[in-house]
């Protein structure tokens, strides 16, 4: 099984997504472009947790549209099952947005061996044919197609998709400017100036806004708060 880890290039495939109700084929990097992207999977369709997430993401997804990322599903079920589902999913919050984006169709669990995505460990979390589900993964990817986090879940615990989100402030800012971001930060808070900032640098980059607990930890205000270069 292959195993990605972080500053890997993700893994390309070409495979059928359901998308709008339509089913079609993509090559994986061609639909990334040169976007950040959310890559997440899902054991199987038409189950409580899964469907929870489906809806919670699609009641998010303009959050993640700002900031450029695009987002894609993926589950052990044919194009089909994934297009009856998305009913349920919709229905879930039926004043809400519905679902947009597409979900990948890994009935034969190539993608999901590919980027290491089976259940080994819960012996019962299989198909009809004894073929593992995948567990609950999270691969988020920038512009380059590298992997910036991974994330995996057991089945029986739903993702708390604040906190994906959160982590894409936070690397998206980190790549912007030379800071890195403490436990709990949320976008907007105090950031920590990067390590590799030294002397007459960290006035030019940060002013005079630089608190010292100690010469390893810094802190300052957000940099695009101030739309500091």
């Amino acid at each position: 099984m292959v195993n990605v880890r972080l500053g890997d290039i993700a893994p390309n495939f070409q495979t059928t997504v359901s998308e709008n109700g339509q089913a079609k084929e993509i090559d994986f990097h061609e639909w990334l472009g040169g976007s950040w992207a959310i890559l997440f999977s899902h054991p199987d369709d038409y189950t409580p947790v899964c469907t929870t997430e489906l809806s919670a993401v699609a009641l998010s997804y303009a959050d993640f549209k700002s900031r450029g990322v695009k987002l894609i599903g993926l589950s052990a079920n044919n194009a089909d099952s994934h297009k009856g589902w998305i009913k349920d999913i919709d229905a879930l919050s039926p004043n809400g947005p519905n679902l947009e984006f597409p979900i990948i169709a890994d009935e034969d669990r190539k993608v999901a061996e590919l980027y290491g995505m089976l259940d080994h460990l819960d012996a019962t979390n299989v198909d009809k044919k004894g073929i593992p589900f995948t567990v609950r993964t999270v691969f988020i990817i920038d512009p380059e197609k590298k992997v910036r986090l991974t994330l995996a879940y057991p089945a029986s615990t739903g993702r708390n998709f604040p906190e994906i989100l959160r982590v894409i402030d936070s690397l998206q800012l980190g790549d912007k400017y030379k800071i890195t971001t403490p436990a709990n930060w949320k976008k907007g808070d105090d950031v920590i100036v990067h390590p590799s900032v030294q002397g007459e640098k960290v006035k030019e980059l940060f002013g005079d806004d630089v608190k010292t607990v100690y010469p390893y930890l810094r802190f300052t205000a957000d940099p695009s708060s101030k739309h500091t270069v």
